[in-house]
């Protein structure tokens, strides 16, 4: 069996090579094309490279790339920041001899963050390396609902997000973008660990349940700790527009704090201010409003 870092590294090479068209980079296209995206003929001689070496890096099979070979494959497919680390990081797993012994053990929210939790006058949640929603504020559940009545297994923002029964029929403002940012996330955490079964188990899921998700998922999209802008549509007080940034926990990597903000005396703060007093004693489900 190939190894788990090597595939993935595979996939991720695949995924960007089919993305980039000849002229992106300087080549003519030619006659008909069988194939979206650059040939792998056509990366192997842009970043310097044996067409045979590349086509084994894209099938996973065992090479172990130098730096100076990363770099040119991270140039020849433009590579953005955050791909150019996740490249390298596949790339140095991969050299090793067998999969890295990785911490499992249960993510637990410190009581210190439980109380800035609750301290705090905005919404704000906390998601495991998975994405798992591990806490939460009460401005968070007026903004995305409250958790009650949903087991914990399927307290997920992936999960959530491709919930037919929750997220109606993908008609809020940016969903995609939104699904996109979460699956980098994911991509991210399953290159630190692929063969998880908390990822296993949410990857495989979407995969069997969601046309959409298989979609997004094979772009191979990854980000890191990420932060923007964010449209809320509420039928009470009118669509509200919130910045949105994540905050890495102290401890062990991977929960993230994940907090939404609006503009000191906007529009958009008042009216979350009243979505809150609103909301003051009305239950509503969980992520049921476009987000």
């Amino acid at each position: 069996m190939p190894h788990p870092y090597a595939r993935e590294l595979g996939d991720f090479l695949r995924a960007r090579r089919g993305r980039l068209s000849p002229r992106d980079v300087g080549l003519e296209p030619g006659g008909r094309r069988k194939v979206t995206g650059l040939r792998r003929e056509e990366l192997a001689l842009l970043a310097g490279l044996s067409t045979d070496y590349y086509q084994r890096m894209e099938q996973g099979r065992e090479v172990r790339p130098s730096d100076g070979v990363l770099d040119a494959l991270a140039d020849a497919l433009k590579l953005d920041d955050d791909e150019r680390r996740h490249l390298f990081a596949l790339a140095y797993a991969t050299r090793r001899p067998g999969l890295a012994r990785v911490e499992r053990g249960a993510e637990r929210v410190p009581e210190r963050t439980r109380r800035l939790l609750r301290l705090m006058d905005t919404p704000a949640v906390v998601l495991g390396r998975h994405l798992d929603l591990l806490a939460w504020n009460a401005m968070a559940e007026v903004l995305l609902g409250p958790p009650a009545g949903h087991p914990q297994s399927r307290l997920n923002m992936l999960l959530l997000m491709f919930d037919d029964t929750l997220t109606g029929e993908r008609t809020c403002p940016d969903w995609e973008r939104q699904a996109l940012e979460y699956i980098g996330m994911m991509r991210a955490a399953v290159a630190t660990d692929p063969t998880h079964p908390r990822a296993t188990a949410i990857v495989g899921e979407l995969s069997i349940r969601s046309a959409e998700f298989r979609r997004l998922w094979a772009r191979h999209d990854v980000r890191s700790s990420v932060s923007g802008t964010k449209t809320f549509r509420v039928p009470e007080v009118g669509d509200i527009v919130l910045d949105w940034d994540t905050y890495p926990l102290p401890g062990a990597p991977g929960p993230v704090m994940l907090v939404w903000t609006a503009e000191p005396d906007s529009a958009d703060a008042d009216r979350l201010r009243l979505l809150a007093s609103l909301h003051a004693t009305r239950p509503t489900s969980v992520n049921g409003r476009c987000s």
